[in-house]
């Protein structure tokens, strides 16, 4: 497991204010859950980096902006609370229900955003927790642009299911869109 800690992060802001990393968390605006299953080691994001070197480089820059405000979801096909910041590269497959499920004790708390390059396990069972979030879910998708594989075509299903935004980006380009969202 990955021990190092993004400056702005919650572990981050924790151990500035001699806090707890709960308490820590209460000042966070938004869940960003980040794939990090076997897709997401594709090399086709900026410097022929894999997606999810690009996404972390991305997150390290939104925590850096928005310190204290960015709680951090890592999922595939198991799911990781992120304190430090940084998501390790899980492999396998990809669990978004479960991840859904995870963060759901958040929900009506705080904004909600899945950085994905689509393709869940089992999209029914995505579609039908995310429909039961009184809070949006806002959704990243990250893959290839043709996504012969309907990646996309899920996620644009995923936001739409809970009153979220779609927004289909590089992963070079996560911190802008994911400050965007913000915004709106």
């Amino acid at each position: 497991m990955n021990q190092a800690i993004v400056k702005g992060s919650l572990s981050d802001i924790a151990r500035q204010n001699n806090t707890s990393i709960a308490e820590s968390f209460m000042s966070a605006d938004v869940i960003i859950i980040v794939d990090t299953s076997g897709s997401m080691d594709t090399r086709d994001a900026r410097g022929n980096k894999s997606r999810y070197d690009v996404a972390l480089e991305e997150l390290a820059r939104l925590q850096r902006e928005l310190p204290g405000k960015i709680a951090v979801i890592a999922f595939s096909s198991t799911v990781q609370f992120i304190p430090g910041g940084i998501p390790p590269f899980l492999g396998g497959g990809t669990d978004l229900a479960g991840a859904l499920r995870f963060v759901r004790v958040a929900d009506g708390l705080v904004r909600f955003i899945v950085v994905s390059d689509g393709q869940p396990d089992n999209e029914k069972s995505a579609l039908d927790v995310a429909r039961g979030f009184r809070s949006r879910i806002d959704v990243v998708y990250v893959g290839p642009e043709d996504s012969l594989w309907g990646g996309r075509e899920f996620l644009e299903r995923l936001a739409k299911a809970s009153g979220g935004t779609f927004s289909a980006q590089k992963v070079d380009e996560l911190a802008s869109t994911v400050s965007q969202l913000l915004l709106n």
